[in-house]
């Protein structure tokens, strides 16, 4: 559903409604206000009133209803609204998603990743319908405007989905009797006392700082690809998620060779070496990096972002566990995401004066120096440590 409208957005923006790079910025930057919103929903609504697939159901509904306005929008101003909704609904359903799934399988830990492979399917789906079916992403058609179909195809998705929900087992809310509202525990804020840990500050430091250059390629990688001259550019950035599907099955293989610390310093690493490949490849002769680079969206994505969660869920014991995952998910995907976006629409706005490759050589320059030196803090102060909380907690 998110992968028949998103990949495009960046392009559709600058090409057909004649966005600036920081009315861009604006627009991208409601996934991460969307993040941070979401919690205080899901945590005062639908944990106490509602059951979650009857939620998940009424709020991919309406988001329906939010991409046919986000079509019918003329103007950047105009369509930014219908964004901000949108993300404040769809980041609620994924929490919603993880309650649904885990209370109603048998055994969660071995089914899920089953379930989960579905949701990178029906991304690649998605890619390889806009450039290989509609071939709604070649140059002439992004100059027609044929984009703006992306919207319709997200709509019709999300309304199928809205009504598949009503049809998934019933799961009433766990905190029904609690009359309480608490917006610290919505936003993992009881999990700020291990911060008093020297690693896990690092790390949770690390997680906002990566997210910085991570939202340039949210941003920037498919308006990239097809001013480049890269053929089928959408289903190529597909890619990205059939790689990120083989790195999660090497997770567990690669855990007892190289634990924590050397799987988050290969993510941040892949992300430096991605911009790097971007930087000095194009559409023709050197597509071979552009490809590469793609591809790398697996040990990026999951050795930083998966083998994240799972050194929180270790680090921060049975009482804080919750917590700390709300904690970094906010900081990660609401604070760093939202801080880069911005920092993409500041450097692109700078970089304007170029055109071309020039361009697009120091826009990718960017984010390469970020990673890196990211990389480089991490290395020197990241240490390791037992999971359970510390003395001093």
């Amino acid at each position: 559903m998110k992968g028949s409208w998103f990949v495009t957005l960046g392009t559709y923006l600058k090409s057909n409604l004649g966005a600036s790079a920081l009315e861009v910025s604006n627009i991208f930057s409601t996934q991460s206000l969307g993040a941070v919103i979401a919690p205080f929903f899901i945590g005062f609504i639908a944990d106490r009133y509602f059951n979650a697939e009857r939620v998940m159901g009424i709020l991919h509904l309406i988001g329906a209803g939010l991409l046919l306005m986000m079509y019918r929008a003329d103007s950047a101003a105009g369509i930014y609204p219908y964004v901000l909704l949108y993300f404040i609904g769809y980041m609620s359903t994924l929490a919603l998603t993880s309650s649904v799934a885990f209370r109603n399988l048998t055994d969660p830990q071995k089914q899920y990743p089953s379930i989960r492979i579905f949701g990178t399917i029906g991304w690649v789906i998605a890619g390889f319908a806009i450039s290989y079916l509609f071939h709604w992403d070649t140059k002439e058609a992004v100059a027609a405007g044929t984009l703006q179909k992306t919207f319709l195809l997200g709509a019709a998705c999300s309304a199928v989905l809205g009504l598949f929900c009503f049809m998934l087992p019933a799961t009433p809310p766990l905190k029904k009797n609690q009359s309480s509202f608490h917006w610290q525990d919505a936003l993992g804020l009881q999990a700020l006392k291990l911060l008093r840990q020297k690693s896990f500050l690092i790390f949770f430091l690390t997680a906002i700082v990566i997210c910085i250059p991570i939202s340039f390629y949210y941003q920037h990688t498919n308006p990239f690809l097809i001013a480049t001259g890269l053929q089928n550019a959408t289903a190529k950035m597909a890619l990205g998620q059939l790689s990120e599907a083989l790195c999660l099955l090497l997770i567990p293989l690669l855990f007892a060779r190289l634990g924590y610390k050397k799987m988050i310093l290969l993510g941040i690493g892949a992300w430096a070496l991605r911009y790097l490949l971007f930087a000095y490849g194009n559409g023709q002769e050197l597509s071979f990096m552009l490809i590469l680079g793609i591809v790398l969206h697996g040990i990026c994505y999951d050795f930083m972002f998966v083998v994240g969660q799972i050194y929180t869920n270790n680090i921060a014991g049975e009482q804080y566990r919750s917590s700390a995952q709300g904690l970094v998910t906010v900081a990660m995907y609401g604070v760093g995401m939202l801080i880069g976006f911005w920092i993409a629409g500041f450097v692109a706005e700078a970089l304007k004066g170029y055109e071309g490759s020039p361009y697009w050589r120091y826009l990718w320059l960017t984010p390469t120096a970020m990673a890196t030196l990211c990389l480089l803090l991490f290395a020197g102060l990241f240490k390791e440590q037992q999971p359970g909380v510390s003395k001093d907690v």
